[in-house]
């Protein structure tokens, strides 16, 4: 330890987050001067990793959750050499790998996507609970800590109280977070708008609680150290810091703790940036460098860090020697690849519910494959993850042998959970709730979607057809959400979700096979409450026919020449092909009637086959219980939809489906209409 170095490093640090910020004229300067301190300290003589395989499995990790302090993080993976000079003068330019707020980035240090207050902390939570339950597999082996960066946003955003509850209450010890409190957020002063207890806050969720001075070395490392001797608790280190420490006026004055230092750069507030430069021991004329006695020391550091982990290899090298079945299969937990698996040995039920059918998926998961958690805001038994529960066992503090996660009443938290879990790697997390509830969701899924992770969302009860609980819990509109996050492409040109709703139980077999077989992206399952009619197998198994909707789409009736073309997904399929039945008998028509599953994915097949699918130039009709937007991407110019376009009523899903015209017998009549008004 050496206190004149360590200050100076902490400066070195404060200068080019606002060298950055000042050259860019955008981004948050204030918070990155008062958080340098932790940061260093942290980064040089606590966080364990290889500088030389940044994505080392066994490496601890730093989730930052205030994702505007971007330039606290890239100043401080400048002087650990994840970054080049360059890189920080292009913050935030288009084409830079120093973005406006971090992006997972993990061989330049990046563990996550930030910037939406809360989340980024919390998928922290998902990851420490990911390392405990390797650890239960694996003992010995992940005994790595996770750390948290927060901030008072971060703090107030309702996500925390989830993640501090499911934190405490899974007693997640290798979870280690510190709160920059420094009484200023963006637009006011913290106390303008909270007069919580924090510290007591936390207390009572279960956390061990350390309050320092954020500034002080000394209390960081007394607060590091005894957070990572705790053996039951989460730690909470609320370090008391300065918005802009270090910044002076242009006469000299100190000019700190001010709320306008938090969003702009220091030359646009009453601070004086080449004089703070100066204040910091930087060089005003060349910003960008790092100081010379910093950069021998950082390098010192790096060295210390390879060397020990090369003995932790080594350590690891032993076991696997002397453990090679479990070494097997930790190979195969991290490499994110499953076993071999055959989801048409799953025997489904006739005329089941998707849900139910996804039940009978994951109980044969919970037998098949070892490294899922699966997860539920307290519907378990409704959203028929309990056919996993009931082979598994919950979660519980000082037990992480089990693989579901009761998540309570949480939704994003949940959610968010499973991000830090899918970026942990070695564990493949399933969320479940009613569909309508992916509204709470909504925030997290975006999230997995830009940071392109597989985590799988089980969402039942997916139509009006919810009956009596009424309008609040029937999703309408829900569907046209999710396959929005279809419609959108990540950064690598692909559709950055994959949503699919089967039309019955075997086809549910078939989503998740495709779903578990989808590593790049998130995927939704949407699936039914009431029974679904089984459709029939035309020549072949049910399971080999529905095998179609790996493409997106296919034909579940099919005749030569049809006068018309109808189209669906989910339950409506199964309405369209009763429907069918009075065309045929009643009016002599000849119908095709295809299951698209997911428009995205079918979309993506060649022209030829989507039109061997959907006749171009010819009637097709489509029916959803959604908003008709569901479709209209399908039908071409000149089909039509039936659609929902209002909320749903409290009543039995039958009497429903008669008042909205949802039967088989309405919906031929709509399809003759439609027939008779092209002619």
């Amino acid at each position: 330890m050496n206190q004149k170095i360590d200050n100076l490093a902490a400066d070195n640090i404060r200068a080019l987050a606002i060298s950055m910020v000042e050259k860019a004229n955008s981004g948050h300067p204030g918070g990155a001067m008062g958080g340098a301190d932790f940061m260093h300290i942290l980064y040089t003589e606590y966080l364990n990793y290889d500088p030389s395989q940044m994505d080392w499995p066994f490496r601890d990790r730093f989730f930052m959750d205030a994702g505007h302090l971007s330039a606290l993080m890239y100043a401080q993976y400048y002087l650990l050499g994840n970054y080049k000079k360059e890189d920080v003068q292009q913050f935030r330019q288009w084409g830079s790998v120093t973005p406006g707020h971090p992006e997972v980035d993990v061989l330049r240090g990046i563990e996550n996507t930030s910037g939406p207050l809360g989340q980024g902390h919390t998928m922290g939570v998902g990851a420490a609970i990911a390392a405990k339950f390797l650890g239960a597999r694996f003992k010995g082996l992940f005994d790595h800590k996770i750390y948290g960066f927060i901030t008072d946003g971060g703090v107030q955003e309702e996500i925390s109280q989830g993640a501090g509850r499911i934190a405490g209450h899974l007693g997640l010890n290798n979870f280690i977070m510190f709160y920059d409190s420094n009484d200023v957020q963006l637009s006011s002063m913290t106390d303008e708008v909270t007069s919580e207890d924090t510290a007591m806050k936390y207390q009572a969720w279960g956390w061990n609680v350390i309050t320092i001075d954020g500034h002080d070395h000394s209390q960081i490392r007394k607060a590091l150290d005894t957070a990572n001797q705790e053996t039951e608790r989460p730690t909470l280190i609320i370090g008391k810091t300065i918005m802009g420490k270090g910044c002076v006026t242009a006469d000299g004055g100190m000019y700190e703790g001010e709320c306008e230092l938090h969003g702009k750069p220091i030359g646009d507030t009453k601070a004086d940036y080449t004089k703070t430069l100066i204040n910091l021991g930087a060089n005003p004329e060349d910003p960008f460098t790092i100081y010379q006695e910093v950069a021998s020391h950082y390098a010192a550091i790096l060295s210390q860090k390879t060397e020990k982990a090369s003995a932790k290899k080594q350590q690891i090298a032993q076991w696997e020697n002397e453990n090679p079945a479990l070494a097997q299969k930790m190979e195969l937990f991290l490499s994110g690849k499953l076993p071999e698996l055959d989801l048409s040995k799953v025997v489904q039920k006739p005329n089941a519910a998707t849900r139910d059918a996804s039940s009978a998926v994951l109980a044969y998961l919970a037998e098949n494959v070892e490294n899922i958690i699966v997860s539920s805001a307290d519907l378990s038994n409704s959203d028929k993850t309990d056919g996993f529960l009931k082979k598994s066992s919950v979660l519980q503090k000082n037990n992480f042998s089990g693989a579901f996660l009761q998540a309570g009443v949480a939704e994003l938290t949940m959610t968010s959970i499973a991000n830090g879990i899918a970026l942990h790697g070695g564990v493949v997390p399933v969320v479940a709730t009613f569909f309508v509830f992916s509204d709470y969701m909504k925030p997290a899924i975006r999230l997995a979607a830009i940071q392109e992770l597989p985590v799988k969302y089980v969402l039942t009860h997916d139509s009006f057809r919810v009956g009596e609980d009424g309008p609040t819990h029937q999703p309408i509109e829900q569907e046209a959400q999710m396959r929005l996050l279809e419609k959108v492409k990540n950064h690598k040109g692909h559709q950055s979700l994959l949503a699919l709703r089967p039309a019955d139980a075997v086809e549910t077999s078939v989503a998740w096979d495709m779903a578990l077989k989808n590593t790049n992206t998130p995927t939704a399952l949407i699936l039914s409450r009431q029974g679904i009619k089984d459709i029939p197998a035309v020549q072949n198994s049910r399971y080999d026919e529905a095998l179609g909707a790996q493409k997106g789409g296919y034909l579940v009736k099919q005749t030569t020449d049809p006068d018309i073309t109808l189209i669906a997904n989910g339950s409506e399929v199964s309405t369209l092909i009763g429907a069918a039945v009075i065309l045929e008998e009643e009016h002599n028509l000849k119908v095709n009637i295809a299951s698209i599953i997911s428009e995205g994915l079918f979309k993506s097949q060649s022209k030829s086959y989507q039109e061997s699918v959907i006749p171009k130039g010819k009637l097709v009709f489509g029916l959803t219980a959604g908003l008709p937007v569901n479709l209209e991407g399908l039908i071409g110019d000149s089909g039509k939809i039936a659609g929902l376009d209002h909320f749903g009523y409290s009543a039995p899903a039958g009497v429903l489906d008669e008042k909205f015209g949802f039967n088989s017998l309405s919906v031929a009549a709509e399809i003759l209409k439609y027939i008779k008004g092209s002619n």
